[in-house]
């Protein structure tokens, strides 16, 4: 029996090793100068150093969330704006405001303010009423509250016809503010019973019926004792509000007190607006933008000693008094080397475009040229000068000429590169422009309504009647258009040209543009601008600037050279509503082309036309503007024009606007004689962007008159052959899906003979696209007041 043997196994298998180990022993490690280990010493360097960033990373957010947390709540911070709303008309919220400023103010008494300092709970808070059935007042309160507080009474479960205590107004002032953007929102319920049963019961039907139409986050008080209140105070005061994102981009001031300071300027003064400056800085060389009245400059800049400070201190710091009480602390003045000049329109230069006055080689070029040009001469009778021969000889041009424009017109259209009216005589279209501008109008169906006043209730209720018959026929037939009888069709649509293809043809953004134009500002990049522009405030919150007054102080503003007659406005309008004035971002003074997506109302019956006169309400600012609609494509550079916003579907409104930077929320308004405002469409900022294309396009129809094949006799498209043969490279198309070409006129009367690519039927209809270039309506009035 042989000796015990110890079993030698196999160190490792080859087949579950890794790649780099199985060539290991091939690599000089003298060579590389790396020790065996150093690769496991540099992963656990790279672990430490993501350890380290993440670490870092959280202590960034941490250190931004108690800040924010800190400006918002802290001694320092503005006051917190509560604005009640009643959802119903039997919620009463004058009783609850009051209730509120008494238990946050801990005194019982008459209060002079609607803001107020509480000792007890550290927080200053400040109430404000949205007046029931005033839509435009409901919506600027919304625009200013840090916590939407919706009043609901229990007895409107009881009393309410429908299955929601929340009526018509209600509703309609929700989906306005869904569509601003909600801030922070709690519901109070009113009038319960004292049974704790009944009460509790009740409670859950009014957050049953009423969540639903609330954000998810949305919180629901019982407000009927002062034990409710104040357990609703401490949670308001650890409560982390959220805005709208909009809102947070800008600063802004709401007026605790407005009032009129006479300058020696005729008809111009200075409003003095004073309250809590929110969200940024505001430097002195900044524009600003009062609500309704439009865009200003500052005259200076007055930090004020807080008028409801939380912990009574005096004040050493302040560096003059008046006799009102007020308490300078500071005074930031604008430099004019830095003021952001209040710059509206472009100055177009007419001379801009002329030609120069030639130079000697150019003169001494031109004198060649004509030299060498071989004239033909007609038989010149005895005694005519050279003078009157050269007259002569043009006159013999022109009418060979004519022959060339006759030529030129059985050529037909030019497709895609060029306008059709480029081939035509210049004075065919002076004799036709007032025809073309007449049909313009109503084929875009954009004609005004002439002045009320002039008309009778029959007349008036006539065009209504139009234009809704035009509305109805735009959905049923969109573009098409009838060709003119008297007129020819090719000086009726002389603007228009055929596209071979809508999505892939060029058209030069460039071309034909209007006079308005010339006083609008673009951009080279749009988003590189806003990027900048959004990094100054932040270096300007960041304190790197010296003129600028801090977020949380009480300023007053000096907004310089005012109208007299719109700052009387807005103080008269300050003793019911806060007046807002916002600060602007750079270039957003400047006037360009702003695009919108945009939906209309389902509240809105009426039918809403491109070009007809609205109010824009863009985040803070109000406007009037004239918008031109048109579809949204995404895979194409160009937009069909659309002569009515429908139902149910969104498209663009492209407008002549003050420059905004976009998320910004649209409200859109028509005002009425005599009626409040009502809201036609809601929407957001999409754009800024002078260069985008946006085409109306027209149909002309014909129907065949003998079909073989392939081949068919159309009619009533055109009503003489000069227009066929000027149509004739423009492609055909059926509503059936067929494509073709015309071939040859047919007869004295329009008639044309067409090729298709298919058989066509007889009860087919032949369609021709033509296509011209739309742009927005130039405001008449920018701002209302």
């Amino acid at each position: 029996m042989g000796g015990s043997r110890a079993q030698v196994n196999k160190p490792h298998k080859t087949r579950f090793a890794s790649k780099a180990s199985r060539h290991a022993h091939k690599i000089d490690k003298v060579r590389t100068g790396k020790s065996e280990g150093s690769h496991r010493s540099a992963d656990k360097g790279a672990r430490a150093a993501r350890v380290q960033r993440s670490k870092a990373i959280r202590d960034q957010k941490r250190a931004a969330l108690l800040k924010e947390k800190r400006s918002s709540v802290g001694s320092l911070s503005a006051p917190r704006v509560i604005v009640l709303f009643g959802l119903s008309s039997s919620a009463n919220v004058r009783p609850l405001a009051k209730e509120l400023l008494t238990i946050a103010s801990g005194e019982e008494g008459k209060l002079t303010s609607s803001t107020v300092a509480s000792p007890t709970y550290k927080l200053r808070t400040t109430v404000l009423q949205a007046p029931y059935g005033d839509l435009m007042s409901c919506m600027e309160l919304a625009k200013v509250a840090d916590l939407l507080a919706f009043v609901l009474s229990a007895n409107s479960l009881y009393n309410c016809d429908s299955s929601s205590p929340i009526d018509d107004f209600g509703s309609q002032c929700l989906s306005v503010f869904r569509a601003m953007g909600l801030p922070s929102t709690v519901v109070f319920i009113r009038d319960l019973p004292s049974d704790n049963k009944s009460r509790q019961e009740l409670k859950k039907a009014a957050i049953s019926s009423v969540s639903p139409e609330l954000p998810e986050e949305c919180k629901f008080y019982a407000a009927d004792t002062k034990d409710d209140l104040h357990k609703f105070m401490w949670l308001f005061k650890e409560q982390l509000l959220s805005s709208p994102h909009w809102r947070n981009q800008r600063p802004y001031v709401m007026s605790e007190e407005a009032c009129i300071k006479p300058d020696d300027s005729t008809g111009l003064c200075t409003l003095l607006v004073s309250g809590y400056l929110r969200a940024h800085n505001l430097s002195a060389n900044q524009l600003v933008h009062v609500t309704g009245a439009g865009d200003f400059q500052l005259g200076q800049i007055d930090v004020v000693k807080d008028p409801f400070p939380i912990n009574e201190r005096k004040n050493s710091n302040a560096m003059d008094s008046e006799d009102s009480g007020i308490q300078i602390v500071g005074t930031f003045v604008p430099d004019p080397l830095n003021q952001e000049p209040l710059l509206v329109e472009n100055i177009p230069n007419p001379l801009e475009g002329d030609q120069t006055w030639p130079t000697e080689a150019e003169m001494e070029e031109a004198y060649l040229n004509n030299k060498q040009k071989k004239l033909v001469k007609r038989k010149l009778p005895q005694g005519t000068s050279e003078y009157q021969a050269a007259w002569i000889v043009d006159n013999t041009d022109d009418e060979d000429g004519d022959s060339e424009n006759d030529n030129q017109d059985d050529a037909g259209m030019i497709l895609d590169e060029q306008h059709s009216d480029n081939g035509g005589d210049n004075s065919d279209m002076d004799a036709v422009s007032h025809f073309t501008e007449k049909f313009d109008e109503e084929t875009i169906g954009v004609t005004e309504m002439a002045d009320d006043e002039n008309l009778t209730k029959e007349q008036i209720e006539e065009e209504i009647k139009k234009i809704k018959e035009a509305n109805a026929e735009d959905e049923e037939f969109p573009d098409e258009v009838e060709t003119p009888l008297d007129v020819p069709a090719k000086r009726r649509f002389a603007k228009y040209r055929g596209l071979k293809s809508f999505r892939t043809s060029s058209w030069d953004p460039k071309e034909s543009l209007p006079p308005e134009y010339a006083r609008i500002f673009a951009f080279d990049n749009f988003t590189r601008t806003q990027k900048h522009v959004i990094a100054k405030i932040v270096e300007q919150d960041e304190g790197s600037l010296k003129d600028c007054a801090q977020r949380g102080s009480f300023v007053r503003l000096h907004v310089k050279n005012v109208p007299t007659d719109v700052a009387s406005k807005l103080v008269h309008l300050s003793r019911r509503l806060p007046v807002v004035v916002s600060g602007l971002l750079q270039h957003e003074s400047k006037i360009s082309v702003l695009h919108f997506t945009i939906k209309k109302h389902d509240s809105y019956e009426a039918p809403i036309k491109s070009k007809e006169s609205f109010i824009f309400n863009v985040g803070f600012r109000q406007f009037t503007a004239r918008p031109l609609f048109s579809s949204d494509n995404i895979n194409c550079n160009k937009h069909k024009m659309e002569r009515f916003l429908h139902h149910g579907r969104f498209s663009v409104a492209s407008v002549y606007a003050p420059i905004c930077f976009p998320p910004l929320p649209l409200i859109v308004l028509k005002s009425r004689d005599g009626e409040q405002s009502a809201i036609a469409a809601v929407g957001s900022l999409k754009s800024v962007d002078p260069d985008q294309i946006i085409l109306k396009k027209i149909v002309l129809t014909g129907y065949p008159q003998r079909v073989s094949k392939l081949k068919a006799i159309v009619r009533y498209m055109f009503h003489n052959p000069d227009d066929v043969k000027w149509f004739k490279p423009v492609e055909l198309w059926t509503k059936h899906g067929r494509r073709g070409r015309i071939k040859e006129t047919v007869g004295t009367h329009g008639s044309m003979k067409c090729i298709f690519n298919s058989s066509i039927q007889q009860h087919d209809t032949v369609c021709m696209s033509l296509y011209k270039r739309a742009y927005p309506k130039w405001p008449e009035q920018l701002y209302q007041m």
